[in-house]
């Protein structure tokens, strides 16, 4: 994809680099614009490094805002109150505000990052607002220590690609069946509680979940995560309903699911819990036994309460063969009515709770098998099958 960022003159402009530095990683072409006051801040020999591109101060005969017009996006990143408000009352006298007016003029996804003191913010926030209205995508800042900071670099990068992906979709320039569906999904290993202090619970990390969920969110669905016990960073664009317990999961995922298109189940639920729950801390003074309850299995019921959801189940084995974890997923359709089972050995090394790694099976009326993979690759070639299957 081909992103022009323009860079403004907020201290934040240091941010910049690294965000310029992630789209070239992840493979994405990147042209830098920069206003005047953003070169007293960094100088434009770091962006042209970050970007591998060289970086546009001027305006001249080679009429860049016009070349640069048609991108797969403009991403204004820091978004400064004077940048803002320019181009609110559509003034251009720079390359930054004369580009920006340019590709409002062609439809092209406009996306502001705005980082200022609060109340500079508070007060260009009715621009704010009359740019939203004319569709323009504005990535909220971090409000700390008085001032509207800089969102995460990853924050920026998924509600651009998220921009990107929609306005193709809606354009009808791509094949895109998960934009605008209601997308449910379930990450996290859950507790049980003992008592106040102790419980039990699984390796899960939450990972193989929130490579699917930015997936979800990039290719533009309406995304709601039901989130356990994760050891990841949660990403502040998505939607998270906390739910620590099997219990509280299970009920929650009831009242959701008849609201949704597409429900993919990561969470390693636990099978069982403690009988009896205390509400004081147990000595350790004595021997302990515990005894455990069954609990429901949250997945058997989503398509009672919702058939027409498309479901999809994980399968996690432990040192299995293949055709038994094969059949241990047909169990699943069988049992669930899942559409979709992605099975996988954790007891495989590299692929146990918490790797960044996996190998997996996807089964319904066919079986296709992934290699051993990044998450995010898999996450990936999982939602391409998701895709084609709706």
């Amino acid at each position: 994809m081909d992103i022009v960022l323009c860079v403004t003159g907020s201290v934040a402009a240091t941010e910049s680099i690294k965000l310029a530095r992630e789209f070239k990683r992840q493979g994405h072409n990147v042209k830098c614009f920069m206003t005047q006051e953003a070169t007293k801040i960094i100088h434009p020999n770091a962006m042209e490094f970050a970007s591998r591109e060289g970086v546009v101060l001027d305006l001249t005969g080679d009429i860049e805002h016009v070349k640069y017009a048609q991108a797969d996006l403009i991403l204004v990143a820091p978004a400064t109150a004077n940048t803002i408000s320019k181009f609110a009352c559509k003034i251009a006298d720079n390359a930054v505000s004369t580009l920006l007016i340019t590709a409002f003029g062609h439809n092209t996804p406009i996306v502001f990052v705005p980082s200022m003191h609060d109340s500079m913010y508070d007060a260009v926030y009715p621009n704010i607002l009359k740019l939203k209205s004319e569709g323009i995508k504005f990535v909220n800042p971090r409000m700390d220590e008085g001032k509207a900071k800089f969102p995460s670099v990853e924050d920026i990068v998924l509600e651009s690609l998220r921009t990107i992906n929609l306005d193709k979709f809606n354009k009808g320039e791509d094949s895109n069946n998960i934009a605008g569906k209601k997308v449910l999904i379930s990450l996290g290993g859950t507790y049980e509680a003992i008592d106040p202090i102790r419980g039990i619970t699984n390796r899960s990390s939450g990972k193989m979940g929130l490579e699917l969920a930015k997936q979800a969110y990039i290719r533009g669905a309406d995304l709601s995560l039901l989130m356990a016990h994760v050891t990841v960073n949660i990403p502040k664009v998505f939607n998270v309903i906390y739910t620590e317990s099997t219990e509280l999961m299970n009920n929650t995922t009831m009242k959701l699911v008849p609201d949704f298109d597409i429900f993919i189940a990561t969470a390693a639920v636990s099978d069982f819990a403690p009988i009896k729950e205390e509400n004081f801390k147990i000595s350790s003074d004595f021997d302990l036994t515990l005894d455990f309850k069954p609990l429901n299995k949250i997945i058997k019921h989503i398509k009672e309460v919702n058939p027409n959801i498309f479901l999809v189940g994980f399968k996690a084995e432990y040192n299995v063969s293949e055709e038994k974890m094969i059949e241990c997923a047909h169990n699943q359709i069988d049992f669930a009515g899942t559409d979709l089972v992605v099975a996988n050995d954790v007891g495989r090394e590299g692929c146990e709770f918490g790797s960044d790694n996996n190998e997996v099976i996807l089964v319904n009326d066919n079986i296709l098998k992934f290699a051993f993979s990044s998450k995010k690759e898999l996450s990936i070639l999982i939602f391409n099958e998701i895709n084609r299957l709706i």
